[in-house]
């Protein structure tokens, strides 16, 4: 698992993940991992992936090919890119959609979270879209970090600080999220 969060706050955005990968039991910390950074950028937008360890290679992947929408700019933007990208996850990357059978939709197997000058969003395995107006997080230390950055946010921090302090505090306390962290920081719009 993993945890990736996003943050805005004083006119910038930032996007922070963990660095440990894990395959049942066995950890594969970012010191043995040259790929071990879960932040993949499109353009100008910078995705951060949860679920299967290929997610950051697939979103590569995909929005190689210049021909696939990649717009990321809306709610409603994002749910048609992503929308676009399940049907290619079936057919070109043999996704496995289903999760449960009590599933209105099919699942994408992944969270991401988003962000870009216009803000911070969120998509979810069955594609709905959340903007978010401060902060965010996704993955097996999701409460942790969300609790951090719920005690954090009014302190006089930058959106990085507080998105990395929120990321070590799920590393402290869940056992498949691991520092160091990865950020990236963009100017909203």
């Amino acid at each position: 698992m993993t945890t990736v969060v996003t943050v805005r706050k004083n006119g910038r955005v930032c996007i922070a993940a963990d660095t440990l990968a894990r395959y049942g039991d066995q950890l594969e910390p970012a010191e043995n991992i040259a790929n071990s950074d879960k932040l993949v950028t499109i353009g100008d937008t910078l995705l951060a992936p949860t679920g299967p360890a290929s997610a950051q290679l697939i979103l590569r992947s995909y929005f190689a090919n210049p021909e696939r929408v990649a717009d990321f700019s809306s709610v409603d933007a994002i749910f048609e890119t992503m929308r676009q990208l399940h049907g290619c996850l079936k057919d070109d990357y043999f996704l496995n959609p289903k999760e449960d059978d009590e599933q209105p939709f099919e699942s994408t197997q992944m969270t991401c979270m988003v962000a870009n000058s216009t803000g911070i969003y969120g998509v979810y395995s069955l594609r709905s879209v959340q903007e978010y107006r401060r902060y965010y997080a996704f993955g097996s230390g999701s409460e942790y970090a969300l609790g951090a950055m719920q005690a954090l946010y009014e302190e006089p921090l930058e959106a990085e600080e507080i998105a990395i302090r929120a990321v070590e505090a799920a590393a402290k306390l869940d056992s498949a999220t691991e520092t160091p962290v990865t950020f990236k920081t963009l100017v909203l719009d």
